[in-house]
């Protein structure tokens, strides 16, 4: 669900009746009111899911939650999105919707304290009211595991309905056995369209949103907020209200770039977790992109991550495993290049290290392809897990002793570089049982083509010589 869904003009004002420390209260206390300073966003919340637009994958004819709204059936799920997409206010219209009692808590500031209390206060309500309770949890990726634990038993035991609400992925933050028992819903960013949209109202609403102001703005300044608010809802109706007191300070009646120019800086907010989701989504990207031999794709998403202050280092230190990961042999030098840029980045720092990486980025994506060394690796790697211990042939061993010699070490070597070709046509250098065994297969790009043939004639030579008597 996007804000400019959520947000809706005519969508009556939203307020919590009680302790927003505590964080419970049920959505019926929310009463329609004058703009009593709360924030723009908070001022322009829909009251009710059909004013919700948007987010069609979700609310949409016949869709899943839809069908299960609709027939009254509430179950546990987690809204996972980026900020300022709704979930909370999507959590408390299910409520609502579902005529749920509704408690929230913050995994920033409570524990499992105060999840104990909330399962208390939901007992009481449906002992006394018989209604349910949904337990709403913001943030849950912040509660610990033991912290997850204290409600899953009244999830199971439909004490409460959980509904939870994260900007990471659920995968890794969530408890396995609390993540079956909840559906996953994705929540995306708004459109540049949407915000403008979304802005538009918020000028024009003269109940919840900044009307009684009587400013009006063009298209392209609502959408240089629009761009620098990111995809945030809540950001962009942060910026657009402080921009609005400036212009009324100034008695302006027109909202102009140059008021926008004073809240924005001149930057853009773009989002960026340096341990989260996007940050690994980003590198994904660039890593896919050279692989993929898109060298503009690849330096867009280099100067993403760049842009969002990842370090520098990092980018490198991916750089060397793509080189080896994804081009290997077929073109060695991709290897050399990502190292000297790692190092041009170690001693020069910005801008010139950038530039290197930025050099580095676009050979490795236009290299050519090759992924053999790596399942080469993967597969020895496996037989030497899983064959055991195999002991190293006796003519391979070292010989340092006296001892040793006369033990056999060493003996009936054939040392390579006094063979025709300095190769010993038909010599066997693995352990019994894993003999002939073939991890590395060229590929027939770049110089693994020259590899491929070379090691096609001196398998020919092996077959030779073993074919010969004694």
């Amino acid at each position: 669900m996007t804000f400019s869904s959520l947000f809706h003009p005519l969508a009556p004002m939203l307020s919590m009746n009680g302790n927003e420390m505590s964080g419970h209260g049920d959505l019926a206390a929310f009463t329609e009111a004058p703009n009593d300073g709360r924030p723009l966003a908070d001022r322009m919340r829909p009251s009710a899911l059909h004013l919700v637009r948007g987010q069609q994958h979700l609310l949409g004819e016949g869709m899943p939650l839809n069908r299960a709204l609709a027939g009254g059936r509430l179950h546990s799920m987690i809204l996972w999105g980026p900020p300022g997409t709704g979930k909370t206010t999507l959590a408390r219209l299910v409520s609502h919707k579902t005529d749920a009692h509704f408690i929230s808590l913050s995994a920033v500031l409570g524990g499992v304290k105060d999840v104990r209390a909330a399962i208390e206060e939901a007992r009481a309500v449906r002992d006394v009211h018989g209604k349910h309770t949904v337990l709403f949890i913001d943030e849950v990726h912040r509660f610990n595991k033991a912290q997850q634990d204290a409600f899953l038993p009244h999830v199971e035991d439909g004490t409460v309905t959980f509904i939870g609400a994260t900007t990471e992925n659920p995968s890794f933050e969530v408890n396995n056995a609390l993540l079956s028992r909840a559906r996953v819903y994705v929540l995306k960013p708004l459109t540049v369209e949407e915000l403008v949209e979304l802005l538009g109202a918020a000028l024009t609403d003269r109940v919840n949103g900044l009307g009684s102001l009587a400013l009006t703005a063009s298209n392209p300044v609502l959408a240089s907020l629009a761009e620098v608010a990111d995809g945030d809802a809540r950001r962009s109706l942060m910026l657009i209200e402080i921009a609005a007191d400036i212009a009324r300070s100034e008695g302006a009646t027109e909202l102009t770039k140059s008021h926008v120019n004073v809240v924005i800086g001149g930057e853009s907010l773009r989002r960026f977790d340096k341990g989260g989701d996007i940050f690994y989504d980003l590198m994904s990207a660039l890593h896919k992109s050279i692989r993929g031999s898109a060298p503009d794709a690849s330096l867009y998403w280099l100067a993403r991550m760049l842009d969002g202050g990842c370090d520098p280092l990092y980018i490198a230190r991916r750089l060397v495993r793509v080189a080896s990961e994804d081009i290997g042999n077929a073109d060695p030098r991709a290897l050399t290049l990502a190292l000297e840029a790692w190092d041009v980045q170690s001693r020069l720092g910005s801008p010139e290290g950038e530039l290197a990486l930025a050099q580095a980025t676009v050979y490795l994506a236009s290299a050519a392809k090759s992924n053999a060394v790596y399942n080469a690796y993967k597969a020895a790697m496996r037989d030497a897990k899983e064959s055991g211990s195999q002991p190293v042939p006796v003519h391979l061993r070292n010989a340092p002793t006296q001892l040793m010699k006369e033990l056999g070490h060493g003996h009936d070597y054939r040392y390579a570089h006094d063979e025709p070709d300095a190769y010993a046509a038909g010599e066997e250098y693995f352990p019994e049982g894993l003999e002939g065994t073939r991890y590395y297969s060229p590929v027939e790009r770049g110089l693994e083509i020259r590899i491929a043939e070379k090691l096609a004639r001196l398998r020919q030579a092996d077959a030779k010589a073993r074919s010969k008597p004694g």
